[in-house]
């Protein structure tokens, strides 16, 4: 099976590759003190793109991932980047419960999609979350609290499609102080370009639109 090395890593088909959402909670990540030594999760590892830049500053990574062939993509990665990685397979926080974090970072499927959840063994599983893209945001929200220590940070990257407000209520809720930190316009990839009349008759989209808004959310656990 041919793979793709993009920003650094093997993505191997059905493995999200590092793209301009990637690249800009990267940025986010080199703003945060990440001490050497200091407990970084990733849910929703991909390729491994964000578990190993977190890495390289000395901390010490777990990433999670529910699918095998990402986990498998995020071993090798890691191997050939030399970096240690702790890498579990599983659903979102379940590999991890019990256990605290200094920072917590993802990238989750987010897109809108009409019809059925895609089966894990299908490409769109790594973007496509459900008719309104919150299918996992909701749940990461709801729950990071449980994986931050005190004074911990999650920081989430998803697209404007899907709600901003939602996100930042959910978090809210749950005890963390969240806020914007990071926009960014970026064209339509080939996923959006290819369900725009649907994008247009949901409402998410303007007839002629072809960027979405990125954003990066920052939330702290104050208590």
């Amino acid at each position: 099976m041919t793979a793709r090395y993009e920003g650094g890593v093997v993505a191997p088909w059905r493995v999200y590759a590092p793209q301009h959402d990637t690249e800009l909670l990267t940025r986010a990540l080199d703003r945060e003190d990440v001490a050497a030594g200091a407990a970084v999760l990733d849910i929703g590892t991909g390729s491994g793109a964000l578990a190993l830049a977190a890495a390289r500053r000395g901390a010490l990574v777990t990433a999670v991932d529910r699918t095998y062939r990402a986990v498998l993509a995020t071993r090798f990665n890691a191997r050939l980047a030399r970096l240690p990685v702790e890498v579990l397979h599983g659903d979102l926080f379940g590999p991890v419960a019990g256990r605290r974090f200094d920072l917590v970072v993802s990238n989750p499927p987010y897109v809108p999609a009409p019809g059925p959840v895609p089966r894990r063994h299908r490409a769109a599983v790594a973007w496509d979350a459900g008719v309104d893209g919150r299918l996992l945001l909701d749940r990461i929200c709801r729950r990071a609290h449980t994986s931050l220590r005190s004074g911990g940070v999650l920081l989430l990257v998803h697209s404007a499609l899907c709600g901003i407000a939602p996100t930042l209520a959910t978090l809210e809720r749950s005890g963390l102080a969240a806020r914007v930190t990071d926009r960014r316009l970026v064209p339509f990839g080939p996923v959006l370009r290819s369900r725009g009349a649907w994008l247009r008759e949901q409402g998410l989209v303007d007839v002629g639109e072809e960027k979405e808004e990125l954003v990066i959310i920052r939330a702290e656990r104050t208590r």
